[in-house]
């Protein structure tokens, strides 16, 4: 037993190291990453699926980043993806925050919203004689 008290303050523990809440550790080391909402990842999604039905796509991979957000589509799992669809907040206010890249980086087109920026994918309807 020792004369000192069991309470050893709010920040402090018996050794003298600094207590600090998780969620204040959290964004002082390691920011948040960057995501797709749930409207955005739907948009996204519908897309997807109407091209795997078509016969176009296979495979897709979702990266999350401290700076963007990727929606990487691909022919076949072990290559380069065909298309990326990437959300970089930081351009939000320039170009816009989202765009879509093909295999080689080329951006094929930007915006500031993601509907508009998947129009890209849409095939144009041609007559048959």
């Amino acid at each position: 037993m020792t004369d000192q008290p069991d309470v050893y303050g709010r920040d402090r523990t018996p050794e003298g190291a600094v207590v600090v809440e998780l969620n204040q550790y959290r964004q002082n080391s390691d920011p948040i990453p960057i995501t797709f909402h749930r409207r955005e990842l739907d948009a996204i999604l519908r897309i997807y699926g109407r091209m795997v039905g078509e016969g176009e796509w296979k495979d897709y991979a979702i990266d999350h980043l401290k700076d963007k957000a990727v929606f990487s589509i691909f022919k076949r799992s072990g290559e380069m993806p065909l298309y990326r669809i990437e959300k970089n907040p930081k351009l939000a206010g320039k170009q816009g925050a989202f765009s879509v890249m093909n295999t080689h980086g080329m951006i094929l087109k930007r915006g500031h919203e993601l509907p508009q920026v998947l129009k890209v994918f849409d095939k144009v309807l041609k007559l048959v004689d």
